[in-house]
């Protein structure tokens, strides 16, 4: 338990701030005193003291839709906690997956970071029977040289006008680029930080 949090300045309780850990979108707001505080730890489970029923309650036990604990950060004030977890499907109980009715889908790009940090592993480990532990192993030329090939085998499913095959053929490409930037110890973060700065008012080209 972590003993630095500051029950007593709200009488008791201190707001819960629930972000789904994966999408990042804020999904509700309750409030925990030091018992739901507790059991949320023991069981996994986010539990929060309701103010109207005088008891705890935890997350979803009679909708099904329960909140996985990943971690809890408390706020630098000591009064308030940002829950991070996992939603069992919707979290607000009209059956938005927020309780400000906003969706809760995943966005496709952020499986980018994700798919990074899995080729870094594979840089770092070099497992037998990988593709990208003989990618590695054949060096950043060869590297580069794939992702010029899978370039132009783009542009050729571009210019017939198959898109499903062009589809087929940028993920290549994309995942071939990761690897090379992984070879390079970069990442595809700074190549979207790169265009941030270039969206930006008054960039101008090097």
């Amino acid at each position: 338990m972590n003993n630095s949090i500051d029950f007593d300045k709200g009488n008791g309780l201190v707001p819960a701030i629930v972000q789904d850990a994966d999408t990042r979108r804020v999904l509700m707001l309750g409030y925990m005193n030091r018992e739901a505080y507790e059991k949320t730890l023991e069981t996994q489970l986010v539990t929060f003291f309701s103010r109207s029923r005088q008891c705890l309650w935890t997350k979803g036990e009679s909708s099904g839709n329960r909140l996985h604990l990943v971690e809890v950060l408390v706020d630098c004030d000591a009064d308030a906690l940002l829950i991070l977890a996992h939603p069992d499907g919707p979290t607000c109980h009209t059956g938005t997956g927020t309780c400000w009715g906003q969706d809760n889908e995943p966005n496709p790009l952020a499986f980018l970071v994700e798919l990074q940090d899995f080729i870094d592993k594979r840089r770092q480990e070099m497992p037998e029977g990988s593709y990208t532990t003989s990618l590695f192993r054949d060096g950043t030329k060869r590297i580069a040289q794939k992702v010029g090939e899978e370039a132009l085998e783009s542009v050729i499913e571009a210019v017939s006008g198959n898109d499903e095959r062009l589809l087929y053929e940028a993920s290549d490409m994309l995942y071939h680029l990761i690897v090379l930037l992984s070879s390079k110890h970069l990442r595809i973060e700074q190549v979207v930080q790169e265009l941030v700065c270039r969206h930006k008012p008054g960039w101008k080209k090097h």
